[in-house]
């Protein structure tokens, strides 16, 4: 039983880890939007890459992020990604110490 204690606790440290590391991904993009910076840079396509999928899932599914010209999808994913933090997150660790 420790064991999957363990796992619970390891899957649960890991995954808000990459969700920090994606929120900060989303940032730095966002941030360069504003400046519109050379797209053939190899960490400009890395965010891109990492990014516009979901912003495009977010743009297709609420249309009206789009406001004034202003694109909204990097606060909604940015809200999303704090969700699935504090409920996945917590949910596991709390299901982790519930199993002692």
């Amino acid at each position: 039983m420790f064991v999957f204690e363990n796992f619970l606790q390891a899957v649960a440290s890991i995954l808000g880890t990459v969700l920090d590391l994606y929120f900060w991904i989303v940032i730095i993009s966002a941030l360069l939007s504003w400046v519109n910076p050379d797209p053939y840079n190899p960490i400009v396509r890395i965010l891109r890459n990492l990014t516009e999928p979901v912003f495009y899932r977010i743009r297709r599914w609420m249309p009206f992020v789009m406001i004034g010209g202003i694109d909204l999808s990097p606060v909604v994913l940015i809200l999303v990604i704090q969700f699935a933090k504090i409920f996945l997150v917590r949910s596991l660790y709390q299901l982790s110490m519930g199993m002692q």
